[in-house]
């Protein structure tokens, strides 16, 4: 424990700026993970065990893209558009099979397909660290705000994450398909007999949620290391950000997820040995105090 360290980076703003900016990167990307997994969950009534490998094969599909390529915005498409098609074909071929059965089988089926998953990695990649590096387009001088280091690549992740943020609640509060969506999920029965094709919307919502995941993958890629396996650690934490939010909420993950990234950026500094006992004793007082979350709702 490092009391001194956290209150000197707390009254220096380079200092500050440095950690809050780091916090958001860290959140940023779980949200975009922790959102494609509370999504499938609010649609599917599915906890995708799984949902970290779709991370790991975005970050992978974004490498090899942009070492074919050399642009990072193709890169980012690859990334996204690969783990939505892989997810569709995922919960069509075998999620699909087991919609309403235990819950312990929907976890059988997703922790078999996790080491599936990383073996194929291993197979295609190997199993040796990887890294993407910098893009050319981000190799500049960093940006300085009030003393404080801010890349430029960061500024682009958070307007990214943000974007998406915006574009998903909207899309699913303003749109047609995002209305049906929204219904599916608390009536799938009514809206099937309605003539909706409930089959299409779980595979789109779940392709939508390995997207959101690759696109994460995507973007940590150029400032993570790749390897196999790298899918499982983000998994648990988003699974915290799902919990703390509330199971099924947009805006809770949102939260979550800044949350869990200041908690990890600053606890660092304060509690270096206790950096993951601080989320997961948050996620504890989260639970004692509102079981459902910040912004989960009652189940009637």
């Amino acid at each position: 424990m490092d009391i001194d360290a956290l209150t000197g980076c707390l009254a220096s703003s380079a200092c500050l700026v440095t950690q809050t900016t780091s916090g958001f990167i860290i959140g940023m990307l779980l949200f975009l993970v922790a959102v494609g997994l509370t999504l499938i969950f609010g649609v599917l009534k599915v906890v995708n065990f799984s949902h970290g490998a779709f991370y790991m094969f975005g970050a992978y599909f974004a490498m090899t893209a942009y070492q074919l390529t050399g642009s990072f915005a193709l890169a980012m498409l690859c990334g996204a558009a690969g783990t939505a098609i892989l997810g569709l074909v995922f919960e069509r071929g075998f999620m699909s099979r087991v919609y309403g059965a235990d819950v312990l089988m929907q976890l059988l089926v997703c922790y078999a397909f996790v080491l599936i998953f990383d073996d194929v990695v291993r197979m295609i990649w190997g199993p040796e660290f990887k890294s993407m590096g910098m893009p050319a387009a981000f190799q500049v001088a960093p940006l300085f705000i009030a003393g404080g280091v801010v890349p430029p690549y960061y500024l682009l992740l958070i307007g990214v994450a943000l974007a998406a943020a915006a574009i998903l609640g909207l899309g699913l509060a303003r749109t047609r398909i995002g209305k049906v969506i929204r219904a599916a999920a608390h009536n799938p029965g009514m809206v099937s007999a309605l003539g909706i094709n409930t089959g299409l919307i779980y595979g789109g919502v779940f392709a939508l949620g390995g997207m959101l995941a690759g696109l994460a993958g995507a973007l940590a890629a150029p400032v993570r290391s790749l390897t196999p396996g790298m899918g499982f650690s983000v998994l648990i934490e988003s699974f915290i950000v799902t919990v703390i939010g509330g199971m099924g909420s947009i805006l809770g993950a949102l939260i979550g997820a800044l949350l869990i990234g200041m908690i990890r950026s600053f606890g660092s500094l304060g509690f270096p040995l206790f950096t993951e006992g601080l989320m997961y004793l948050f996620m504890v007082i989260v639970l004692v105090s509102r079981p459902t979350g910040l912004f989960g709702k009652e189940v009637a």
